[in-house]
């Protein structure tokens, strides 16, 4: 009798988290073609146009002061990162940014000493979000762009499911997160690395003036890449520091490189 109640309640409670992650959905698709569900989140994206069929852009920014709107930001980013590669670009904003929800997920900066990019409830959510937009836009050919805490998730995200990224520019990120914390229970690319795609094309970029992902905190994970196997492309931008780092003439011109090179060899195939 004990056992069959409670398989009862059990039953009840995945029906009603159902019942309520069905509701969040469909009030978060009556928003418009500007928001998307994943994770539990209703997240508000920009959408730059492209023509080339298969492939997507997705840009992830970094920890803002909370309620800041990003896509103030990142809107005419997209548009620059369209533009250079003729290619659908979406710049998100991530969980408590611009009009995206806080449904389950606290915003970057409200983690305190908890890196929140390196928990594994954000970086399920970032996999989510990305897989979501790579199922709307059809796309084949992904090429995520991360900066900072976007650069953290995307990369840890290429090696819990290694088929899902196919390019990565990663901006003044960081890749080891054991070595600024002793909390448990947190992941980054050095755990998962081993996991990571080795046809993935890499680029990773940082400001030698950067003061919160210091040179030699990419310069080494560059190393291990290495070492690993891989061929990752290393970019120095020279007086750059963190903030608009992503930005830079530097990281834009690696970044349409890399789309490039990958819409040559899938013509030759």
């Amino acid at each position: 009798m004990y056992k069959k109640l409670m398989l009862t309640l059990a039953i009840c409670g995945v029906l009603s988290t159902q019942v309520v992650a069905d509701k969040l959905q469909d009030a978060c698709d009556a928003k418009g073609n500007t928001f998307i569900y994943a994770g539990g989140e209703c997240i508000e994206y920009y959408k730059a146009d492209g023509d080339s069929e298969g492939f997507l852009n997705i840009i992830v920014h970094g920890s803002w002061p909370d309620g800041t709107n990003t896509l103030g930001r990142y809107a005419p980013f997209a548009d620059n990162i369209a533009m250079a590669t003729d290619t659908i670009t979406v710049a998100v904003s991530l969980p408590g940014y611009s009009k995206s929800s806080n449904n389950k997920l606290k915003t970057l900066i409200k983690g305190g000493k908890t890196p929140l990019a390196t928990t594994k409830e954000y970086v399920k959510f970032m996999e989510e979000l990305v897989i979501a937009l790579k199922n709307k836009y059809d796309a084949n050919t992904v090429t995520y762009v991360g900066h900072s805490a976007g650069a953290i998730m995307g990369a840890t995200v290429s090696g819990k499911n290694p088929d899902l990224i196919q390019n990565i520019a990663l901006v003044g990120g960081r890749y080891d997160i054991h070595e600024v914390s002793k909390e448990k229970n947190l992941i980054s690319a050095v755990d998962v690395i081993n996991n990571i795609n080795k046809d993935m094309k890499m680029v990773l970029i940082y400001g030698d003036k950067d003061t919160i992902s210091a040179p030699k905190v990419t310069i080494d994970f560059y190393n291990l890449a290495k070492r690993k196997g891989f061929s990752p492309k290393l970019i120095e931008v020279k007086g750059g520091v963190h903030i608009d780092l992503d930005m830079s003439d530097e990281s834009v011109k690696a970044i349409a490189e890399m789309v490039d090179n990958s819409k040559k060899q899938k013509a030759k195939k």
